[in-house]
Formats: C-alpha cells, structure tokens, sequence
C-alpha cells in the first residue's frame, strides 16, 4: 500500500521550467478545447474528471485555471459538500449518479463519492462494515460507467501539511479567500495521518476501472502542468471524430438555402 508520507509534494527534480510549463499549458488548453468539441459533436463518450485532497489542496484553482479554456455548453462542475437531508435519505450514490456526465460533456467533480468512505472512516461516524460495503459499490459504480463510455479521471492532488497550513492561514488574512475559510478545516490538519491512509486505502482498493493518478501540488503550475497531461493523453485515446454523416434532410438544403439568398437578394 502505499505511503503518502514518503511521496514528495514538490515537483520531480528536471521538471520544466515555469516558462516552459506557462507555454505548454496554453497549448494544452487549446487541445483541450478542440477535443471538447469533437467529445460534444460525436455525442458518443463522456469525460469525468474527479479531485480529491486535502482542505487547501488547490482543487478550486485547477477547476478555475487548468480548465478555462473548455467551451462552458460542454462542460459542468460540480462541488459536493455534505448532503441535504433529501440526499441522506437515499442511498449515497444516489445525488452522484443524477450528476454524471451524459454523452459529450465533461462533468468535473471538487469532491466526490469518495468523501463516503473519508469521513466515516476518520471520523467513525458509519459502521466499519457499512463503510466496507461501499468499496464494492464503488467499484461497481465505476464499472458501469465506463462500460457506459464514460472515461473517469481521477486526481488527487497531494499537498505537505507546511503548505497546507500557510495556505489555510492566507484564508484568515486575504480579502479574496476569507469567503472559504471554514472553522472544521483545522479537523483536517489534526486528522492528517488518519485521511491519508485512507486515502492509500482507497488508492488501493479502488483503481480497477480508473487508475488513480497522484498529483504533487505545492507548485500551483506544475500542478496545472500534470493533470492537463495526463487528462490530454487520456483523451487523445479516446476514438474521437467528427461525425461523418450529415443530417437526412441535409441534402434539400442547398435549394432551400439558394431560395433563402434569392428572396434576400430581391429586397
């Protein structure tokens, strides 16, 4: 299993440059968006894009920089937090199942079902045995999914407990980020060893149908630079085209827009 104790939060040593990494996620932007597109026109596979980390982790600066560029008509995001008393009184992925993406979107999720396992886990709030279930249906969850066209891509996005805390403490004294300060973070910092091996366990348990796709997070750029990558590799797999055929009373529109410029012409 692994230790995330051991994994480095900061960028591998030769890795590019910031100027490098600022030119290559422009372009990866753009590629983004031109597979976006053909994604949306073909209607044929879906992209879920799943964040996990810790409070302060950087999940809301990848949603606002890294996916910028993709048209808004195709893409959705999705921020789950606790559930409303109508959710709790479901199964747990019963709100996660009606927020999948459906054919040519991408659905990016800040959070997700995993926060079922998390939280009962550290926190002791379900059964053990309740919580093991969930692994199963997970899994079972995923697998339908991607036996559906839906390609998932999970991230979690690694951060040291030093900047986690320097992070946590700019909501304190920064105009701008004050809005997402939140008095249960510190239970975060206090529970850290307990969320991260959870978070191995699930690494573990749960990587069958999507692999799970560590992301070192203390440089905001190499982040950004990391998950456009691989998110980009995955996709160009995808047998993703334009769609070929035209609609079946596409072949009347040339008379009917050679009458339309006529009439125009006429005026």
């Amino acid at each position: 299993m692994i230790d995330l104790n051991k994994l480095s939060t900061l960028p591998p040593a030769g890795h590019p440059s910031k100027a490098k990494m600022d030119k290559a996620v422009d372009e990866m932007k753009s590629r983004l968006f031109e597979l976006q597109n053909i994604l949306y026109a073909q209607h044929k596979y879906s992209v879920l894009v799943i964040l996990q980390g810790m409070d302060a982790s950087g999940k809301d600066g990848l949603v606002n920089h890294a996916f910028s560029g993709i048209n808004p008509a195709g893409v959705r995001v999705y921020s789950w937090k606790k559930p409303t008393e109508t959710e709790a009184d479901h199964d747990f992925l019963w709100r996660i199942h009606q927020a999948v993406p459906a054919k040519g979107m991408i659905h990016i999720f800040n959070r997700s079902h995993y926060e079922d396992i998390l939280v009962p886990t550290v926190f002791g709030t379900l059964d053990p045995e309740v919580v093991e279930k969930r692994y199963k249906m997970i899994n079972q969850f995923e697998h339908l999914l991607t036996e559906s066209g839906t390609l998932i891509l999970k991230f979690y996005l690694h951060v040291s407990e030093k900047e986690q805390l320097e992070r946590l403490k700019e909501r304190l004294t920064i105009p701008e980020k004050k809005w997402k300060y939140d008095g249960r973070d510190i239970l975060t910092i206090k529970n850290r060893q307990e969320f991260l091996e959870t978070y191995a366990k699930i690494f573990k348990r749960c990587s069958r149908f999507a692999p799970w796709h560590i992301i070192p997070t203390d440089k905001n750029r190499y982040k950004e630079y990391l998950t456009l990558k691989i998110m980009l590799e995955a996709m160009e797999k995808l047998p993703l085209s334009y769609p070929a055929k035209l609609p079946k009373d596409a072949a009347k529109a040339p008379a009917k827009l050679a009458r339309l410029a006529d009439a125009e012409a006429k005026k």
